[in-house]
């Protein structure tokens, strides 16, 4: 095992042989169905953006602007997982190259998530505990820095990987392979140090979420006025900490397959078992995003009708932001 001799090889045979599909197991069908999905939810985040795009409040409020990009966001890893779960269920070679490029974008947006429900987080812990100076802490100019810094902190750890493969051997970016994200650790070092830095996220995440729980409820149960803004606030940070979890149950989807290869006597028990796997666990945490929060805001619903319904409505509704 990678365990043994320091280094990741036999760590990239075994996710090699897990996603590995029997080509006459008849994937078409179920690839029809992903594909389905993800294209029908990409198709609802569009639409939602769209209404965002179509309101000037929605670009000066920085709560709305995180939501913007938390729907970029998962737009982007919902189509780039469905095409690397295409690709193996056919056992696609590509280039390292194109794999690492893969492999970055879907490592970035599937991190960028949990960081981005924090700043969300804060933004209303700010709006309810210190109201008179959201203004001035909250603003457009700060949000898309804190964006930046969102950016930053989920590529610091591929980057470093990519960085030491270029300098300790270029050439590999040149092999034709299967491509996961092992195939970015030539020791097993880099496994362990990228299993550090996702504790290290969802732990730092959970605590801030739980900190402005906390925080805005005994404000809520303090203040005399603005309860309702409270409250919401404090459903809003709850529905945080909820697809924080469904995150975090993302972060077992290998683990998972890697348990059913092993106790699956089947190889078609074992496709159908990590097809389901991949719905439930990836998939389903990223469509339920506009669901648990946009669908819900009483400025956005209005406006995502309007649009998805092919503007049916005869007046565009107006927006009210509380």
């Amino acid at each position: 095992m990678a365990g043994s001799n320091g280094t990741a090889g036999d760590v990239s045979f075994i996710y090699q042989q897990i996603f590995k599909v029997d080509l006459d197991a008849g994937p078409s069908a179920k690839i029809s169905v992903i594909l389905f999905i993800s294209l029908f939810f990409f198709f609802v985040n569009c639409v939602m953006l769209f209404a965002l795009g179509s309101k000037r409040v929605f670009h000066e409020t920085p709560r709305y602007i995180l939501f913007g990009h938390m729907l970029m966001n998962d737009s982007v890893l919902l189509l780039i997982t469905t095409t690397m779960y295409t690709m193996g269920s056919f056992y696609l070679q590509v280039t390292r190259t194109v794999c690492t490029l893969l492999v970055v974008i879907s490592y970035c947006t599937f991190r960028n998530a949990p960081l981005t429900l924090a700043v969300m987080s804060l933004e209303r812990y700010v709006a309810i505990c210190f109201p008179l100076r959201h203004c001035n802490i909250a603003t457009p100019k700060r949000t898309g820095i804190a964006i930046g810094i969102i950016w930053f902190l989920s590529s610091i750890n591929i980057i470093t990987d990519i960085i030491f493969v270029l300098i300790v051997n270029p050439s590999l970016f040149l092999d034709v392979l299967f491509c996961t994200q092992e195939k970015l650790f030539l020791f097993k070092w880099q496994l362990d140090k990228t299993q550090g830095f996702d504790v290290l996220y969802f732990v730092s995440v959970a605590v801030i979420i739980i900190f402005t729980y906390i925080s805005i409820m005994i404000t809520a149960r303090s203040v005399s006025s603005d309860k309702d803004s409270a409250k919401k606030a404090l459903r809003t940070v709850l529905l945080h900490l909820i697809q924080l979890g469904l995150c975090l149950t993302s972060f077992l989807y290998a683990t998972i397959n890697k348990a059913l290869y092993m106790v699956t006597d089947s190889s078609s028990l074992f496709i159908n078992l990590r097809y389901l796997n991949f719905l439930i666990i990836l998939m389903l945490p990223r469509c339920l995003s506009p669901l648990i929060y946009g669908l819900r805001d009483e400025a956005v619903w209005p406006l995502f009708r309007y649009y998805f319904c092919y503007r049916s409505g005869k007046v565009r509704p107006s927006v009210n932001i509380h």
